[in-house]
């Protein structure tokens, strides 16, 4: 049991839920972050229910929580749609949340980090944040800015005893990439089941990750073992992306 203070942005649902799991069962005291109560009632983590977009929330919400060693920024939402019907509202929903939130609690977490001279930044990304995607401008540039803040950070933090790294999954089994698979089906005329598999195609794994699976890969980039490993990205799509 190492019982280190892990913060993690989305973590009622989908890849949150996973991380805040696998951290919990190693011991590690663990809050949960939401915008809802409802999404976080089952969390295996403490609850905090804060707007990651909103300055003021979540100053207010570090302050509540104290020393952080681990910031998991997990929240995220997607949008998909050919770039001449998307909205700008859509536009800048996606860059907020993907990017600014993993800005404003960076931020809030990083001056405590180096002053006791150590922590771990881990941002969930994607592989949208590698490469471009067709019909996600919104979400390919929020994720691309995402990855862009991680590298920054790790640059400002080398030698600190301060790491930064990003995960960059390919398409996860959540809530969010069934979503994805129902607009598929709307819009193409296919079943559900063939939209998933064409999503699935994408990568060379030929299946959706589990959520698991990218809890795994975050805990890696957290562990105290792992204060070499700075400014990197991590793709979990089975070989498609080389780094």
């Amino acid at each position: 049991m190492t019982g280190r203070v892990v913060v993690v942005t989305g973590g009622g649902r989908g890849i949150g839920r996973a991380i805040v799991a696998h951290f919990a069962a190693g011991g590690d005291r663990v809050v949960a972050v939401g915008r809802g109560a409802e999404s976080l009632a089952d969390s295996a983590g403490r609850a905090e229910v804060c707007d990651v977009t909103d300055e003021a929330c979540v100053a207010a919400l570090f302050e509540r929580i104290g020393p952080v060693d681990v910031l998991v920024n997990n929240a995220g939402v997607a949008r998909s749609s050919p770039l001449r019907r998307s909205t700008l509202a859509d536009w800048h929903a996606q860059l907020d949340v993907n990017a600014t939130g993993a800005f404003l609690c960076t931020r809030a977490v990083l001056p405590g980090m180096l002053d006791r001279g150590g922590g771990r930044i881990v941002t969930v990304a994607s592989t949208a944040g590698r490469v471009g995607y067709r019909y996600t401008a919104g979400y390919t540039a929020s994720k691309h800015a995402a990855v862009g803040l991680m590298r920054a950070v790790a640059a400002e933090v080398a030698g600190t005893g301060v790491t930064a790294n990003a995960v960059c999954p390919a398409f996860v089994r959540t809530d969010m990439t069934t979503e994805s698979v129902r607009r598929i089906a709307d819009r193409t005329g296919r079943g559900e089941a063939e939209a998933e598999a064409a999503l699935a195609a994408t990568s060379p794994l030929g299946r959706l990750l589990e959520p698991e699976e990218v809890a795994f890969a975050v805990a890696f980039l957290a562990a105290p073992e792992a204060g070499v490993i700075n400014g990197q990205t991590l793709v979990l799509d089975g070989g498609g992306i080389q780094t």
